[in-house]
């Protein structure tokens, strides 16, 4: 049997890189007869380039400043030949970079200033073309700290009239409301209901000063809450919304990977109901649907009900928190726990194709 096995980044735990051998290697302790197509993957977040450094381009590296102002070392990707420059949110403002737990207080200063020097670089570069990875933030400023940097909203559209500028987006969601940057993400990064509240009424004016400028409401957008709203800044100073998974799937030559496989085993940290907007795993199934190949999760923890993972086209997510037996063993032995239930699943395989499986 041909498995794919391409997953996103484990959070904190493990890059899709990691996880990616992590789950080949324990799947082959059960299965050694299968041949494998690994392709770790990555919705625009965490890992970002990383993935496309081992495809193409120039890795390249910049002092910026983190989410709370500590200077951090951000990697980017320069492809010279369409000068085409390839940027990561999260190597300036990811929630790794906080440097310990995210709480109500980082939540409510962590800037995007780190992604501003970033792009201001890739200009000096000589990119016509910029993509920039959004996911995984620790910031919900709605990418005002990176506009701030390139000189306010004025400045920014004319740095990059000509400049392609492409938000990588994991997200489908708006910047403000029920289903906003702050509502949706900000507990993810610390938020308390008090901090939600403070943060949502920032993005509510800063909404008014992205469609002032812009001459449309792009806080509306889809992608505009992407890395705590620095979508909607982008969108505000020319840029696109393109899916970040599609992206890492066009440059990892996903589509022919799929025309071979008889299984795909995906994953990321947590596997709930956001993971089929815009994230990897729902990219995914969305494209295994069509062409029969049964899609199988491995996660860190699963929120999911079954009924939801069968109605989403995905056959089975498996929890590693539920294998090793707690979250913080599957977090601080990430690899090891992946392995084994990699190899758990596979066992349950025998020597049938995935059909057994059920």
């Amino acid at each position: 049997m041909r498995v794919l096995v391409a997953p996103d980044c484990f959070g904190d735990s493990l890059s899709a890189v990691d996880a990616a051998a992590a789950i080949a290697t324990g799947w082959s302790r059960s299965r050694p007869g299968d041949r494998f197509i690994v392709a770790p993957q990555s919705d625009g977040g965490p890992g970002f380039v990383e993935v496309l450094a081992k495809r193409l381009g120039e890795r390249r590296r910049l002092r910026v400043s983190g989410p709370l102002d500590t200077m951090v070392e951000a990697e980017w990707v320069f492809d010279p030949g369409p000068s085409t420059a390839y940027l990561e949110g999260a190597q300036a403002c990811g929630l790794a970079l906080l440097g310990s737990a995210p709480t109500p207080e980082t939540a409510l200063v962590a800037h995007s200033r780190g992604v501003g020097q970033l792009i201001a670089e890739a200009l000096r570069a000589g990119a016509r073309r910029i993509v920039i990875g959004l996911g995984g933030s620790a910031c919900t400023d709605g990418g005002q700290g990176m506009i701030d940097v390139l000189g306010g909203l004025e400045a920014a559209r004319e740095q990059l009239a000509d400049v392609e500028l492409i938000a990588a987006c994991d997200t489908e969601y708006p910047l403000v409301g029920p289903w906003g940057a702050a509502r949706v993400f900000g507990p993810q990064k610390g938020a308390d209901t008090a901090a939600v509240a403070a943060l949502e009424v920032r993005l509510e004016a800063w909404a008014l000063k992205l469609e002032a400028v812009a001459g449309r409401d792009v806080s509306s957008e889809p992608g505009a809450a992407a890395a705590g709203g620095i979508g909607a800044a982008l969108f505000a100073v020319g840029g696109r919304c393109e899916s970040g998974a599609e992206i890492i799937a066009e440059h990892t030559n996903l589509a022919d990977d799929l025309e071979t496989a008889d299984m795909i085993v995906t994953g990321e940290g947590r596997f709930d109901e956001q993971s089929l907007h815009g994230k990897v795993v729902g990219a995914l199934a969305t494209a295994a649907g069509p062409l029969g190949i049964p899609v199988i999760v491995l996660a860190g923890q699963v929120s999911l009900e079954k009924s939801a993972v069968r109605s989403s086209g995905i056959m089975s997510a498996l929890s590693m928190a539920e294998y090793a037996g707690s979250v913080g063993l599957a977090q601080a032995d990430a690899a090891n726990q992946l392995m084994g239930l990699a190899s758990q699943v596979a066992a349950r395989l025998g020597n049938s194709g995935p059909a057994r499986y059920r």
